[in-house]
């Protein structure tokens, strides 16, 4: 069955790199994201030698097994490509790309993934996130030592555990088949979406039923206005609609729609790079992959910053507890500065406080028993009483009681 729907692919620098080392796909059933790394010429290599790579692959397959089987090879496959134009040109040594694919057969998304483009499924006005993230900060959220929302700003967030490149030839990618419906809205897209702009106005924005085209727009203007500190592609699928996805021609967006993006530059001196000898110094990575010895250093790193948030966190409690405490002592300090007239069994009493208690707690006691029996006042004084009457002191409440004491012996 031929896949029906409509599609889109954006790309744009941003406002803080010099180039775009991103690439975009979007043909009749595949659809990829690359972001690459490694300078300004690695990234760009690297992404575009992804991308015309998996392009083979867009053409119908007979079973979702075979189309998950290609997927594997290929990005193999490219890391193969990879690692033998570093040895062509050492300069570039460090280069790498992620890659986020998905691919459409018959009612079935294949999607295959490694490093931090992500995919993500908008269905029923609800966006989730399909892929995981292969980061550092994303295994400490996996052991619930930060949250997601922490994840987002902490300083370790573009360190990648798993990529595309030129240090594996064998790199485990994540693979898996997902059913998928009239209506629904597939997202890919690189960190320079997703790491602006939160899930909820991305979802508002694909929520807004706009074509593809739009809705793309809409998502570049939002992480340029954000300003967008790092190149933007984003590629967005609708399934169903009115008009087939596929003109003729697929649409390449990014480095790897530059004829020169496949193009090795040659080697220029320059110093080599603190991860690879022969690296160029202007090839400073986007990403990387730690080695074992930094990793340790970043997981004691953020245990230290644990520490000092666990710290923190009880010098705050501690403080907003002080202050309660002291802000509830001046409270009751000031209650003992009021008085009210009131009833305690058969007689009148002056009391010191107020008539509100706290659950358990009141908030007055007896400050004088004026013996005066309430079976000696009228009816409606002994209900006011009863009722407590407020007093702004105590010479009021005893004014009061003067009073009460008058009519009582009056009443004899």
């Amino acid at each position: 069955m031929v896949f029906q729907g409509s599609s889109t692919a954006i790309s744009h620098t941003g406002k803080v790199r010099s180039n775009n080392q991103d690439s975009g796909y979007c043909g009749s059933t595949l659809f990829l994201v690359a972001d690459g790394m490694g300078g300004h010429a690695g990234g760009d290599v690297a992404s575009s030698l992804a991308v015309h790579r998996l392009q083979e692959l867009d053409h119908p397959s007979t079973s979702t097994g075979e189309a998950e089987y290609e997927l594997r090879t290929a990005i193999a496959e490219t890391a193969a490509a990879l690692i033998e134009t570093v040895q062509l040109r050492p300069e570039l040594a460090g280069m790498g790309t992620t890659v986020s694919a998905l691919k459409m057969v018959d009612g079935y998304a294949v999607i295959a993934h490694i490093g931090d483009s992500r995919v993500y499924l908008y269905r029923d006005g609800a966006l989730t996130q399909i892929t995981t993230d292969h980061t550092f900060v994303q295994r400490l959220v996996d052991a619930g030592r930060i949250t997601p929302e922490e994840a987002r700003f902490h300083p370790r967030r573009s360190v990648l555990m798993r990529v595309l490149g030129d240090m594996d030839a064998h790199p485990e990618i994540d693979t898996f088949v997902m059913p998928t419906q009239d209506g629904d809205r597939w997202l890919l897209c690189s960190d320079g979406l997703c790491g602006v702009i939160d899930d909820a106005h991305t979802a508002k924005t694909l929520g807004n039923g706009w074509a593809p085209g739009r809705t793309a727009d809409s998502l570049l203007k939002q992480a340029l206005d954000a300003g967008a500190p790092d190149n933007v592609t984003v590629v967005l699928v609708d399934v169903g609609g009115q008009h087939p996805m596929f003109s003729g021609t697929p649409t390449i967006v990014g480095s790897a729609s530059n004829p020169q993006g496949l193009e090795v530059p040659t080697s220029r001196p320059g110093r080599g790079g603190w991860l690879h000898p022969n690296r160029q110094a202007a090839n400073e990575p986007t990403h990387f992959e730690p080695a074992a010895e930094f990793l340790e250093e970043l997981i004691e790193e953020d245990r230290r910053r644990e520490r000092r948030r666990r710290v923190l966190w009880i010098v705050g409690f501690a403080a907003i507890v002080i202050a309660l405490v002291v802000a509830a002592f001046s409270a009751y300090a000031w209650t003992q500065t009021r008085y009210f007239v009131g009833a305690d069994d058969d007689t009148v009493v002056i009391y010191r406080g107020i008539q509100q208690s706290i659950g358990p707690i009141s908030l007055s006691s007896v400050h004088e028993d004026t013996g005066i029996a309430l079976a000696d006042l009228p009816t409606y004084q002994r209900v006011a009483v009863e009722g407590t009457i407020s007093a702004r002191s105590l010479n009021d409440a005893e004014g009061i009681v003067d009073n009460l004491r008058t009519t009582a012996e009056r009443r004899r």
